[in-house]
């Protein structure tokens, strides 16, 4: 392959940032011990902030966003991986500080990748992608904690997102209620179809909350952070426990140390990162086996690799529903 195709993120000097689609070499991949030939990859909320440039997620340029990907190793010095074998890449700075997943090759490090379960596609690796993977982590850590089903209800917020479809699938497929908290009303059924036994509004958690609310649920898995988390965390009952893995809605957390020492609620953080590989070889074990496949399609949209920069433009402004897959040989 003497060339092939990228998007490339780069900022002038007025710190202005870029987005163009344009042809790299090989030798214009960054060091790594093992190169793949990327097949499929996704758009993550994230990815929308690196393109758009709405948030300094890209701290080095020129940088190839995309911070997941599946595909095939066509060279690798590292002992774990030889040509051939079928690999996933979550995380680690990728699509951050080293060029990522938007380009039909990636050089990387062997260690930050994990083998592709036998039985999942590169393209199904990619409807779960990072935020699949995170809802799975988020899961593993409420069932460490003990908030099994038996415990009361779970909710989850930011439901119509990536990581909230994935997480409303994992959560009622194990027999957990699952309450989803949503902006988008209208899809009350979408969730319902991934195993919601209950859909409230996002409006009930986003106003000022109170040191303690009434006990709503056991846990939850929060994508959304600020004060949306804030009123999870009044709401949960005794002993309960939250996930926290996002930021949607901000950085800030305006609570109160009520829930901490008044309910003994824990707040459980959730890096997908940075994890690791032991716990991400755990992670996507337990998703090839415990989420529903026909549920993972109807939560996906497949579009090529032109229709990347406008679903990155789409998904933070709010206007994608679940996951949105991206077939590299489209």
């Amino acid at each position: 392959m003497e060339t092939f195709r990228a998007i490339v993120v780069s900022r002038g000097e007025d710190k202005k940032q870029s987005v163009a689609v344009t042809e790299l070499r090989p030798a214009d991949l960054m060091e790594g011990d093992v190169t793949v030939a990327i097949e499929a990859t996704t758009v993550n909320y994230k990815d929308g902030l690196a393109i758009t440039g709405l948030a300094p997620v890209i701290r080095r340029f020129p940088l190839v966003p995309g911070i997941d990907f599946a595909g095939t190793v066509t060279e690798s010095s590292h002992p774990d991986w030889k040509k051939g074998d079928k690999v996933i890449l979550n995380g680690w700075g990728v699509g951050e500080t080293h060029s990522g997943a938007y380009a039909d090759l990636a050089r990387v490090k062997g260690d930050w990748l994990v083998r592709l379960p036998d039985s999942m596609t590169p393209f199904e690796a990619m409807a779960i992608g990072t935020a699949g993977y995170t809802a799975m982590l988020c899961v593993m850590a409420l069932q460490r904690h003990g908030i099994v089903p038996g415990r009361g209800p779970v909710v989850v917020t930011g439901a119509a997102g990536g990581v909230g479809s994935v997480a409303i699938s994992l959560l009622s497929r194990l027999g957990y209620h699952v309450i989803a908290s949503t902006g988008r009303t209208s899809e009350e059924d979408y969730l319902k179809d991934l195993g919601a036994a209950e859909v409230i509004a996002r409006d009930e958690l986003t106003g000022p909350a109170r040191p303690l609310g009434k006990e709503r649920w056991a846990g939850g898995v929060d994508a959304v952070g600020s004060h949306t988390l804030a009123n999870v965390l009044s709401m949960t009952s005794y002993g309960g426990a939250v996930a926290a893995c996002g930021l949607a809605g901000g950085m800030d957390l305006p609570s109160s140390v009520a829930p901490f020492i008044l309910r003994s609620v824990s707040l459980l953080g959730i890096d997908s990162v940075m994890a690791p590989r032991a716990l991400r070889e755990k992670a996507w074990s337990r998703l090839a086996t415990e989420l529903d496949r026909t549920k993972l399609a109807a939560l996906s949209t497949t579009i090529g690799f032109d229709g990347i920069i406008d679903a990155a433009k789409a998904i933070v402004e709010g206007k994608v529903r679940g996951r949105v897959v991206v077939d590299m040989g489209r």
